[in-house]
């Protein structure tokens, strides 16, 4: 699979490869903190090889209680890898620079003992989502992606819904896109809210900045709540939405179900593992 610097842009934009089925764990975070080590073993079972890594710890450098060291051998036994985490910077986000750097440090020695080739910004504020936010966390993002680099390991933003929000004539998306240095700050690009929330498509977005969405996030929309749902059961065509894959740049991808699970977390990650592979699979 690739390496830390081949996430870090080294690789070419034409240059295929083969990518494993992604989960992001904190769809089943109420199972991970109940029982990590068989909740791996099911979604394994299921045909899951890669993972997004979640509940980090900063002060004990722990993910679901396991030393970041001693959760690489679990996994490394198990035969599965974790190529990206999603973390905590937002909180940090008023705080000193001082702070977000210290905090960043912690991120990256949880990576880096994990081997993750990213560290991905996952969330912002709910009372920092105006313009006024947005021209904070830009400036940080760009930091933060130069601290990475520095120290080997790639940094990525993460969309949801509120970035595309119309703010007289702009939206943070925006400011995201023209203010952060694509050789420091990569995309993750979450499909869902692209298509529940935005006037463009993750194909256009792709069009714009090639080689930039170097991770995806896929998960369907209810046919009637538009809240998350498994895929194939909701009105997200993926085998007709998904960007040229070598386009966008893309390592990583992962199913995602944050919610709305029609029976639990598991059972849902068992349908949507079995759709991708069924009609996903062939495409990436």
């Amino acid at each position: 699979m690739l390496s830390v610097m081949t996430a870090m842009g080294y690789m070419s934009c034409n240059e295929s490869s083969k990518y494993k089925l992604g989960y992001q764990l904190f769809s089943v975070n109420q199972d991970m903190n109940n029982d990590p080590i068989a909740t791996l073993k099911a979604l394994i079972k299921m045909g899951y090889e890669d993972f997004e890594i979640y509940g980090f710890d900063p002060l004990k450098i722990t993910y679901y209680g396991y030393p970041a060291k001693e959760l690489k051998g679990i996994m490394d036994d198990m035969g599965i890898t974790a190529t990206s985490g999603h973390y905590g910077f937002s909180e940090h986000l008023q705080s000193s620079e001082d702070d977000m750097k210290r905090f960043t440090e912690k991120c990256i020695q949880g990576a880096l003992a994990l081997n993750t080739p990213y560290i991905t910004w996952p969330w912002l504020d709910p009372k920092l989502r105006d313009m006024d936010g947005f021209n904070m966390m830009v400036p940080m993002l760009n930091k933060i992606g130069e601290w990475c680099k520095d120290a080997g390991v790639g940094f990525a933003y993460h969309n949801h819904g509120f970035e595309f929000e119309d703010r007289n004539d702009t939206n943070g998306y925006e400011l995201i896109l023209a203010e952060t240095d694509p050789n420091l700050v990569k995309l993750q690009m979450d499909m869902y809210w692209v298509m529940h929330s935005s006037n463009t498509t993750p194909k256009e977005l792709v069009e714009r900045q090639p080689c930039r969405y170097v991770m995806w996030h896929i998960k369907d929309m209810d046919k009637v709540t538009r809240d998350y749902t498994e895929l194939g059961n909701g009105s997200i065509d993926y085998t007709q939405i998904l960007p040229d894959p070598v386009k966008s740049g893309l390592q990583y991808s992962y199913i995602e179900q944050g919610g709305n699970f029609t029976v639990d977390a598991i059972t849902s990650a068992a349908t949507s593992a079995k759709y991708y592979k069924k009609h996903l699979s062939q495409l990436l």
